[in-house]
C-alpha cells in the first residue's frame, strides 16, 4: 500500500525542527581556534575600552583654557616641555602654555585636557603656536567611550568572526568559551550510487549529494562522518543507520524517502520508534523531505535529487544544527531583488530556484529541475517564488536567500 503524505507548509515544517531541537553545551578552545564558532556566553567588557584618556592624532596635548584668546591675529605660544608615543606615559604635570608632543593612541598627560592636531600648529624650535582656540574636551578619545567596564557587547549565540576575535583579544582572552559542534553523520544511500572516482556503469550514477552535503557542512566549520552507501536491503540500511546514531548527534541521508518499492528510510524510522515530524513539505523541489526524531538525535532525510537535496539542507539541517549550537541567526540571509528574466512557470507549491544573485538583479542559474546538478553549481542563491502563484515576470520583486553568506538572518519567515 502506497503511504499517504499529507504536505505541510515550509514554515510549520521549520516550527516542528525547532520544537525537538536540544542544545549541545559548551567547550573551551583557544582563541586561534574560534573563528567560525558560536559564543556560549555573552561577552562583557572586563575593562574600560579605551582604558586611559588618550590622543585619537598626532599633535600636541595642551590644556585649552591657555588657547581661548588665540586668533589669527592673536597667535597663542606653547613651550614643548615632553615628548611621548604610543605606548608611554609622560611624568610631566603640564603647566600654563605647556605642551607635550603626543603620537596617536598615546595617554593624555597630567593637566592636559585638549589635544591639538599638528598641521593646526605652526612650529618653532621647541615650541608652537596657535591660532584658533580649543574646547576642553577636543580631539580626546575618553576613557570607557567605546566599551564600559561589566558592559554585554555580544549575546550568546552570536558568530564568532574576525571582529569578534578582535573583542575577545582586547580583553586578553586566550580561550574562547564556544557552543559544542555537533557529531554528524552523513549517509547517501541506493545501489544504483558510485564513488566519486569510479567509472561510470549502465544504471549507475555517481554520489554527488554526499560530498556536497559534506560541503556545505564545511561552509558552517561543522565537519561529518561519511557512511558507505547502504544497500537496497533493510536490514542493511537499518544497521547502518543503527550504528551511526551511536555516534552522532544526527544523522543526514539523502535518497531512499519516496515511496517506491526501494525506498526504505520509512520503515528504518519505523523500526527505530523514530518520531516523525513531517515526511512531505509543500515546496518545489525537496517535497519529500522527511524529518524525524530518535530521542534527541535529528535525522534528515533529504532527497536524493540533487537541487532537492542542497535546498533541503540549507532550509531545514542547516538552521537545525546552529540552533543546536544556540545560534541567534539560524536562516539563511534574505533579501529583495529585481527578477532578470521571466519565469513562466505556475507555482502551485513554494518554488525555491537555483539562482544567481548580482547584487540587485536575480535569474535562475540554468536548467532547474529537482535532479539538476548544473544549476548548483552555477548559482550562489535561491530565488523564493511562493505558491499559488502562475509565474513572475522580468522586473518584479522577488524574495532572494543567500545560503553562502557568514551570517544569516535571525527572523526570517516564509
Amino acid at each position: 500500500m502506497v503511504e499517504l503524505r499529507n504536505p505541510i507548509s515550509v514554515s510549520e515544517a521549520i516550527a516542528r525542527i525547532a520544537a525537538e531541537t536540544r542544545l549541545l553545551g559548551s567547550e573551551q578552545i583557544p582563541l586561534g581556534e574560534a573563528y567560525g564558532r558560536i559564543l556560549a556566553q555573552p561577552l562583557k567588557a572586563l575593562h574600560d575600552v579605551p582604558s586611559f584618556d588618550r590622543s585619537p592624532y598626532d599633535g600636541f596635548a595642551i590644556r585649552a583654557e591657555d588657547s581661548a584668546e588665540a586668533s589669527g591675529m592673536n597667535r597663542i605660544a606653547f613651550k614643548v616641555v615632553d615628548h611621548i608615543g604610543a605606548g608611554s606615559v609622560s611624568s610631566i604635570r603640564i603647566g600654563a602654555n605647556e605642551a607635550v608632543r603626543i603620537m596617536t593612541g598615546a595617554q593624555l598627560p597630567e593637566g592636559a585636557d585638549a589635544v591639538v592636531m599638528l598641521e593646526q600648529t605652526q612650529e618653532a624650535g621647541s615650541s608652537f603656536t596657535l591660532r584658533k582656540p580649543f574646547r576642553s574636551g577636543e580631539n580626546i578619545s575618553f576613557r570607557g567611550e567605546d566599551m564600559r567596564l561589566g558592559e554585554e557587547i555580544l549575546p550568546a549565540g552570536s558568530l564568532i568572526h574576525p571582529g569578534t576575535v578582535a573583542l575577545l583579544a582586547t580583553f586578553g582572552c586566550n580561550q574562547a568559551e564556544v557552543a559544542r559542534l555537533p557529531v554528524v553523520g552523513l549517509l547517501a544511500t541506493g545501489t544504483e550510487l558510485l564513488e566519486t572516482g569510479a567509472p561510470l556503469e549502465p544504471g549507475k550514477i555517481r554520489n554527488s549529494n554526499g560530498p556536497m552535503i559534506a560541503a556545505q557542512l564545511k561552509r558552517m566549520g561543522v565537519p561529518c562522518r561519511m557512511y558507505a552507501a547502504a544497500a537496497d536491503r533493510l536490514e542493511d540500511l537499518l544497521e547502518t543507520v543503527r550504528g551511526a546514531l551511536g555516534e552522532c548527534d544526527c544523522l543526514i541521508t539523502t535518497g531512499g524517502v519516496s515511496v517506491g518499492d526501494f525506498d526504505l528510510l520509512p520503515a528504518v524510522y519505523e523500526s527505530l520508534g523514530a518520531k516523525v515530524l513531517f515526511n512531505k513539505v509543500a515546496m518545489r523541489p525537496g517535497s519529500v523531505t522527511t524529518v524525524a526524531a530518535a530521542g534527541k538525535q535529528f535525522l534528515f532525510g533529504l532527497s536524493g535529487n540533487p537541487s532537492a537535496c542542497y535546498t533541503g539542507f540549507e532550509l531545514f539541517a542547516r538552521p537545525a544544527l546552529l540552533r543546536m549550537m544556540g545560534a541567534q541567526r539560524i536562516y539563511p540571509l534574505h533579501t529583495r531583488a529585481v527578477l532578470g528574466e521571466d519565469f513562466a512557470k505556475p507555482n502551485p507549491f513554494m518554488r525555491f530556484v537555483r539562482a544567481v544573485y548580482d547584487g540587485q538583479t536575480v535569474r535562475p542559474a540554468g536548467f532547474n529541475k529537482s535532479n539538476a546538478v548544473s544549476s548548483i553549481g552555477r548559482g550562489n542563491a535561491l530565488l523564493v517564488l511562493p505558491g499559488g502563484t502562475r509565474g513572475f515576470k522580468a522586473g518584479d520583486s522577488v524574495d532572494v536567500l543567500l545560503p553562502g553568506m557568514e551570517e544569516g538572518s535571525d527572523l526570517w519567515m516564509l
